[in-house]
This record gives structure tokens, sequence and C-alpha cells, in this order.
């Protein structure tokens, strides 16, 4: 599996000339890829401490999207 960065400079040399529509897109695209990452990686993390007794009790659970517009959100402001 390539990160988002990878992903990112393939697509980039496949161009002779980048449009600023284009970075924008393609940014956009790999912005996306490492929130699904991210996800992937809380949600391994929730199962396996669930499955351990040491995960949080579900009522406190924050949610990987609670916890990424807290993290991320307020850094693009």
């Amino acid at each position: 599996m390539k990160t988002a960065v990878e992903w990112l400079e393939k697509e980039v040399n496949q161009y002779g000339i980048l449009t600023k529509g284009l970075v924008l897109n393609l940014l956009s695209q790999a912005k996306e890829m490492d929130k699904q990452a991210h996800k992937e990686t809380w949600d391994v993390a929730h199962q396996a401490g669930r499955f351990e007794g040491k995960g949080i009790a579900e009522e406190n659970w924050q949610t990987f999207e609670e916890y990424w517009d807290e993290t991320f959100k307020q850094q693009e402001q």
C-alpha cells in the first residue's frame, strides 16, 4: 500500500506542466487518502482495545470524525 505522499509524488511526476487546478485536485485526493489511512488505524486500535478489555467505554468513545475535526480542521482555518 502506498502512502498518500508516495501516491502524490507518482501523480505529479506523470505531468510535464502542472496547473493550479490540477495541483489542488491532486492535493485534495492525497488529503482524503491520508484521512482514510488514519481512519483505518483508528478502527484497528479501537477494536484491539475492545478485544483486550482496555477500550474506552462506548458512551465515552470519541468517533473518528470528531477526532479528525478537532485535530485537523482547526489547523486548516
